[in-house]
């Protein structure tokens, strides 16, 4: 595979040097139609999106404030004004959570917060479920904890591999996810949440590395969508046993920088009956 040499994508700190609060506002501003805010259209709109004296009108700031903003030259926005302007740009509660991290400072510190090991007994715990996939995975989304069904299901669910690097980065993922672009979509709005909350090294070594590699993660990077959903459907395409469609939840280990992520199928499914067919025996 050729690698794009590394000086032409970021390095890990030029990854969170570049990710402030000036280019996540320019970006959303660009996502949120007229229609959205109740303003009218027209056909000579320059922007795809708001003006941004649009935006500080719907934020209740003056447009010199956001313009200097969105130019870096703003750095200490209040809470009361950061809620304005999600408010104006339509923010979900991660992206807003992701935008007071930025205008922090926390997503130039590298370091990240404390954590406790796993706790040996989760092993144990998911080896008991004979229906239910699981794995667990660190800070840097690498799975440190796995039992025999989520094994069973990819290789790249094992200990050791790194899920959000194989689903860009693994030819076979494209088939292995019936709806990969969409798989692929709603991971990079799990991981920016993921780094308003822990901007971790390990994670911004993860998203550096995909910045290099990955044309479709550069484009869905380059959104700026952050949403935090844990919990939803799988469609997968197990060369095996065919189509599944299974239940996922997302389980965060309080304290240990750790979180399990279980799948499942409905009870007295054919996809219940795809995973007892790939029960270890």
């Amino acid at each position: 595979m050729h690698v794009v040499p590394t000086r032409q994508w970021p390095t890990l700190v030029r990854v969170t040097e570049r990710a402030v609060l000036a280019d996540f506002l320019r970006a959303r501003r660009n996502l949120v139609s007229p229609a959205d805010v109740g303003l009218p259209g027209g056909d000579r709109r320059r922007v795809a999106g708001l003006r941004r004296e649009e935006v500080s009108v719907l934020a209740g700031i003056s447009t010199e404030y956001y313009v200097r903003l969105e130019q870096g030259r703003e750095h200490n926005p209040s809470d009361e004004v950061l809620a304005g302007i999600g408010r104006a740009l339509r923010l979900n509660a991660d992206a807003v959570v992701y935008m007071r991290s930025l205008a922090s400072g926390r997503m130039s510190e590298i370091g990240g917060s404390a954590v406790a090991p796993l706790d040996p007994a989760i092993d144990t715990l998911i080896a008991g479920w004979p229906l239910a996939a699981a794995h667990v995975h660190d800070r840097s989304l690498t799975v440190v904890a796995v039992n025999q069904l989520a094994r069973a299901l990819s290789p790249h669910f094992d200990v050791g591999s790194n899920a959000l690097r194989a689903l860009f980065l693994e030819p076979q993922m494209r088939e292995f996810y019936r709806d990969w672009r969409t798989v692929t979509a709603w991971s990079v709005r799990l991981v920016r949440a993921f780094v308003g909350r822990d901007p971790s090294p390990e994670l911004l070594a993860s998203i550096d590395e995909l910045s290099r590699e990955s044309e479709r993660f550069r484009q869905l990077w380059a959104h700026h969508q952050v949403k935090h959903d844990s919990s939803g459907m799988i469609l997968i395409d197990h060369p095996k046993v065919g189509p599944l469609d299974l239940h996922f939840q997302h389980l965060v280990l309080p304290g240990t920088g750790h979180t399990m992520v279980a799948y499942w199928a409905d009870p007295g499914s054919l996809f219940e009956d795809g995973l007892r067919r790939l029960v270890p025996t």
